[in-house]
């Protein structure tokens, strides 16, 4: 087979109508070879002798979209050196725009003899390529036709969090040949639902290729979260219901330009802080094949990973190619794929330079100057498991974070606990403690009760203790601590005050999460109830168990009713999503505050009253003629005027409305005891009494 010279870059396979060049880097290796494969497995194998900075390269004319290939590496196996070189493995590209085929989980695939006493010591030669996934030469052009990002501003937008099989497998609207796939989410009766929820960004759980690991499949389990990524350029093929083959790509464009076409956004969840082989007993699928030592984290034995993401291995986003190859990755979803902003899983692995988390680390100050990246959304997860791993509010400007203090605050809240007063107040408005010190605003909070890890919405106020022996692991897997409560029963009942209860609760942690100032993520199905039956950690559940539950039972409709309800009425008030922060004060020359808060009598509350640890009531006040936040061509924004009445004690609580200068009438808005409350049912005069049932939130509208 003939081989021109070639270019180093662009890293990966490139056709451009006559043939296909292949570049690949890796710095130790002594030898580089590019195997294609036909239809049957067949392999044909050329040396790239060329190499550039070390980029391994070449240019193989006549090679077309569909040509399946991977590299064999030649190199020393020395694992106490980090080097397990080992050509009998096939390397997939990490630059591979498309995989095709899944791990089948023979010995073959690992790079050392499984029956060594020292196991990962001894290198094993059997040939692995009828058992690994190849990487798939494709044509990247796509016609996007007037495809444009909608630009959605942080502080408009509400972000749904779903999984591309999860949501679409049973959804009676959508066709069987479309369910559990990208096409099934870009189809008119997905899209339908995401509309009518009034949603503006879906988040999709990650879509990188990613693998299922050898401890699941044993089980006859599978990676269903897909936190195990082995390609950050290539869409997960098995999502793909028009092929694999280099189709997958082709989808993944479709359904994207699909959700623009509605308005509405797509963030994807990207895991660029550990790979799914593992730690040095994991199999050589990638890049542990290609140049162990430059893409992972060694100890000072170089035969074992640092581990900070508990998966047993973390990318060395020290070593500057690997730090390209992530931006390599986040601008190609960006550019190619045309995505509008990133959710990265445990950033803080991101950011560790030695040891510790450094809020200017390589990866923010490239991310920074970049001009692509550095407007769009960037969202952290901001936690690892490493020492000092967590990070909540310590993300640098243009930075979002999961905000895991606002959801311990609110379950804590809601629950009954002592003492959580105060801390509900900071973040009910946008957690300025986190957020403001450095020229952050209030959505640089994700605002969330639920998330894909733990308990669903449902779970959370059915169950005290996890419940996840279908996993395989004795219940020993997944967060003991859940600040749950079960209001009496574990699981489900058909106690009618039990689940009357937790159908208030529901909407209870709905109200607080979509009128707190922030940007709020709903988990996708809490707004029919969805249920994982106490599974906390449902990552290996690919089945009924995460799938949504489309046949709506009458208290999962009316939840789903109340939630379109509180979403639109919340799109509708601008009080509630601002820009800039609570000042406490009088601006604009009012005679009320734009924050203030309220004790049960109507008056603002003291200081023993915050540290009155048993305190579980309180009004809020926001006012919608202090609204700092100019509209698009500088004119000032004026909103209604709300007093949101929150009482989480076991019993009633009468309120005492606030004298006149707040409001001289007061129409009930929302009353989670009463779900089909309309506004206009029922109207407060100033000074008057409102009970608040227990467990309940009233939200106030001046009228007057």
């Amino acid at each position: 087979m003939e081989v021109w010279p070639g270019k180093p870059y662009p890293l990966g396979s490139t056709w451009d109508g006559g043939g296909t060049n292949f570049a690949l880097f890796s710095e130790h290796a002594d030898a580089v070879e590019l195997c294609l494969y036909d239809d049957h497995g067949h392999q044909t194998s050329v040396e790239l002798t060329e190499r550039t900075a070390y980029v391994w390269h070449g240019y193989v004319p006549g090679v077309r979209p569909g040509q399946r290939y991977g590299f064999r590496v030649h190199g020393p196996y020395d694992p106490h050196a980090g080097h397990r070189f080992n050509p009998a493995k096939v390397s997939l590209d990490p630059y591979a725009k498309a995989i095709e085929g899944v791990v089948d989980w023979g010995p073959e695939v690992f790079g050392y003899d499984l029956g060594h006493p020292h196991a990962d010591l001894a290198r094993h030669d059997a040939d692995s390529a009828p058992r690994v996934p190849k990487a798939v030469v494709i044509d990247e052009s796509f016609y996007w036709g007037s495809d444009a990002p909608p630009r959605i501003p942080m502080h408009e937008t509400v972000i749904y969090e779903t999984h591309v099989k999860g949501f679409t497998k049973t959804h009676p609207g959508i066709p069987g040949e479309l369910r559990g796939t990208y096409a099934g989410i870009a189809h008119p009766a997905a899209v339908e639902h995401l509309l009518l929820l009034g949603v503006t960004a879906i988040e999709l759980m990650p879509v990188h290729h990613f693998v299922h690991p050898k401890f699941l499949v044993d089980k006859g389990l599978r990676n269903y979260w897909g936190y195990d990524p082995i390609g950050y350029f290539a869409p997960h093929a098995e999502y793909s219901s028009s092929g694999r083959h280099g189709e997958q790509v082709v989808e993944f464009k479709e359904m994207v330009k699909a959700l623009h076409e509605a308005g509405i956004e797509v963030i994807v969840d990207v895991v660029y802080n550990h790979t799914g082989e593992g730690n040095h007993l994991g199999p050589s699928l990638c890049f542990r094949g290609i140049d162990n030592r430059s893409y992972y984290r060694l100890g000072d034995d170089a035969r074992y990973y640092i581990d900070f993401t508990g998966t047993g291995n973390t990318l060395n986003v020290r070593h500057p190619q690997v730090l390209k190859m992530i931006m390599d990755s986040l601008r190609y979803w960006a550019i190619e794929m045309h995505v509008d902003g990133f959710r990265f899983d445990l950033a803080s692995t991101l950011a560790r330079e030695l040891w510790d988390v450094d809020r200017l680390s390589a990866f923010f100050d490239i991310i920074h100057q970049d001009p692509v990246l550095s407007d769009m959304k960037l969202i952290a997860e901001p936690w690892d498991v490493g020492p000092g791993g967590y990070q909540v509010g310590n993300f640098p400007l243009l930075w979002s974070e999961w905000n895991g203090k606002y959801r311990d605050t609110v379950r804590d809240y809601w629950r009954g606990e002592d003492r959580r007063l105060g801390e509900l107040a900071a973040r009910f408005t946008g957690s300025s403690d986190l957020y403001e010190a450095d020229g952050r605003s209030p959505y640089a909070s994700i605002n969330f009760v639920t998330a894909h890890d733990g308990f669903t919405l449902h779970d959370l106020v059915s169950y005290d203790h996890k419940h996840n022996e279908a996993n395989g692991e004795d219940n020993r897997d997944g967060e003991s601590h859940n600040r749950s409560w079960n209001h009496g029963v574990e699981g489900e009942t058909e106690d009618p005050a039990v689940r009357a209860l937790r159908e208030r609760q529901k909407r209870n942690f709905l109200v607080t999460l979509m009128l707190s100032q922030g940007t709020p993520m709903l988990l996708g199905g809490d707004e029919m109830g969805r249920t994982q039956h106490g599974n906390n950690n449902a990552y290996c559940q690919d089945s009924e168990l995460s799938w949504f539950d489309w046949s709506l039972r009458d208290e999962n409709l009316a939840l789903l009713g109340f939630t379109r309800r509180l979403m639109e009425f919340r799109a509708r008030h601008p009080v509630f999503r601002r820009r800039k922060w609570f000042q406490g004060r009088s601006i604009r020359g009012s005679e009320n505050k734009d924050v203030a808060w309220l004790d049960v009598h109507g008056d603002e509350m003291t200081e023993t009253q915050w540290n009155d640890g048993l305190a579980k009531s309180i009004g809020i006040f926001v006012n919608g003629e202090q609204i700092p936040d100019p509209g698009p061509r500088g004119e000032r924004i004026v909103d209604d005027s709300f007093l949101l009445l929150f009482n989480a004690h076991a019993e009633p609580v009468e309120f005492t409305l606030p004298p006149a200068p707040f409001g001289e009438l007061w129409d009930a808005v929302v009353d989670t005891n009463e779900p089909d409350l309309y506004d206009g049912d029922r109207r407060h005069k100033a000074e008057e009494g409102v009970i608040v049932e227990a467990r309940s939130v009233v939200v106030l509208r001046r009228a007057g």
